[in-house]
């Protein structure tokens, strides 16, 4: 499917009398470019949860193990006081017997020599046990403090996340109801624009009000300089019908997403680096292209805001 896109492409680059190929070239470079990446960030994501599942189960077994060491540590304090009470019995009939013949005394002595040698045993046995308990104590301390760290950097994550879609839902409250949502998932935000307010039908430029939003947005990630920003451009599955210079439905989300990046970038304080325009054509629909409505909310533009993850991977690292 890629090569045939690829080949699309270049036909119509060199058919094209308004692009040159050049332009068509760096597209699909910038196209491959950000298709590698975000499959880089989603499996970014993916390792640094499942590195969290893996540390949690450590943590639980870690526990687990602890706490039959404390079972094991009470057996054999119970073992050793039984043991001493034991002794002492037998130091009373060895005291009784000593009265009696020195045949009973010699066998007393043996049984208590040997009783004195369980008993060192068994006292060898606890401080082994108690070290090893001690040492495993130390490291579900550890374990715990790495997890207790782990989780503040993410809850701080999450907190940030959720001020900055805050801040960005007040930022655009004129458009409300105008085919716009701000929403929260998986430690993301995600802002989605209908096409009804950024372009017309078959267009990449944006109007006014959809300008206008836009540099709204902008305004508000300007003020967050370590959040990702990536722009992905949707259509419905209706066939392109307009002029020349678009191949089809995903060269035209490509475009659009890029228009957006161009609004952002004229927003000085959003660091370039930071921002990912990608064409995702009709094939990302959130609804379905059976009905009219759906056709519209699949029309849209995506935004989609991820938190910096340096600091979770350094923990990750240190474990």
């Amino acid at each position: 499917m890629m090569k045939r896109i690829l080949i699309l492409l270049l036909s119509a680059g060199v058919l094209s009398s308004c692009v040159s190929k050049k332009v068509y070239t760096d597209l699909e470079d910038k196209y491959a470019n950000l298709k590698k990446e975000n499959r880089r960030l989603n499996d970014e994501l993916s390792e640094l949860t499942t590195a969290n599942n893996s540390l949690q189960n450590d943590y639980d077994a870690l526990k687990r193990s602890y706490e039959e060491a404390i079972t094991e540590r009470d057996q054999l304090s119970s073992d050793l006081a039984a043991t001493k009470a034991n002794l002492k019995t037998l130091k009373d009939s060895y005291e009784a017997l000593e009265k009696n013949s020195s045949a009973a005394i010699a066998e007393n002595v043996q049984k208590n020599r040997e009783l004195l040698a369980q008993l060192e045993a068994k006292e060898q046995a606890l401080a082994a046990e108690s070290e090893r308990l001690n040492g495993l104590q130390k490291e579900l301390e550890s374990r715990s403090q790495r997890v207790a760290e782990l989780e503040r950097v993410i809850a701080s994550k999450d907190a940030e996340m959720t001020q900055l879609k805050n801040a960005i839902s007040k930022a655009l409250t004129a458009f409300e109801g105008k085919g716009l949502t701000v929403e929260q998932r998986n430690g993301k935000v995600y802002i989605s624009m209908e096409n009804k307010l950024l372009f017309k039908s078959g267009s990449w430029s944006v109007g006014s009000e959809g300008r206008t939003a836009v540099q709204q947005l902008g305004s508000v990630l300007a003020d967050n300089p370590d959040i990702s920003i990536l722009i992905e451009g949707h259509t419905d599955d209706d066939p392109y019908k307009g002029n020349s210079q678009i191949s089809g439905n995903w060269d035209l989300s490509t475009k659009r997403a890029t228009a957006i990046v161009n609004i952002l970038r004229e927003n000085n304080g959003i660091n370039p680096e930071n921002l990912t325009a990608a064409g995702r054509g009709e094939f990302a629909p959130i609804a379905s292209n059976d009905t009219s409505e759906g056709k519209a909310k699949n029309r849209r533009i995506e935004v989609i805001l991820t938190p910096k993850l340096d600091e979770i991977t350094k923990l990750l690292n240190e474990m």
